[in-house]
């Protein structure tokens, strides 16, 4: 099942698929303790390549996946995000993911990034429930999920911790 994700922009944002380019900075965002504050396991250097690397094969077998988040005026990487195809329980569900830079936050850009590629799931993958799972302390990508609409659909153990796991109705 491989589809083409565009390039796409938003008002503020350039949103494009993750290349080998991007893995200097992908993986210090991945790695930066600041952004990991509420992973109870942090990865390291050699977990964010492994996870890189297999980003870039969801790319190469689904044609989406996480891809890295620039700004239109600078080209500037703030941060990384996207959808991924993932197994929830027994069904495929799109994964919908953002992980910013600390300069980055408070500027709604994980909304913007978030509210174009679910769009674009939307109109290109409509079979696929769009889920976000978010450690319960974790109040600001809460706060994302709600202003996407998204409500509480599930609550589980993820990685050791409390993830409540958001659908829209």
């Amino acid at each position: 099942m491989a589809v083409e994700f565009p390039e796409i922009r938003t008002e503020r944002l350039l949103l494009r698929p993750l290349t080998e380019a991007d893995r200097v900075v992908v993986v210090r965002i991945q790695t930066d303790p600041r952004t990991n504050r509420y992973h109870p396991e942090p990865p390291d250097a050699a977990e964010s390549d492994a996870k890189f690397d297999s980003w870039l094969e969801d790319w190469a077998v689904h044609g989406f996946g996480y891809l890295p988040v620039r700004t239109l005026a600078t080209g500037e990487v703030l941060g990384v995000g996207g959808l991924q195809l993932r197994t929830f329980g027994d069904e495929k569900i799109l994964n919908v993911y953002y992980r910013f830079l600390p300069e980055a936050w408070g500027h709604g850009y994980a909304t913007e990034m978030a509210a174009a590629v679910i769009g674009w799931a939307d109109r290109t993958l409509p079979r696929y429930p769009v889920q976000i799972s978010v450690n319960v302390v974790n109040q600001p990508s809460m706060n994302v999920a709600k202003r996407l609409g998204f409500r509480t659909y599930l609550e589980t153990l993820y990685e050791g911790a409390l993830t409540r796991h958001l659908r829209r109705d």
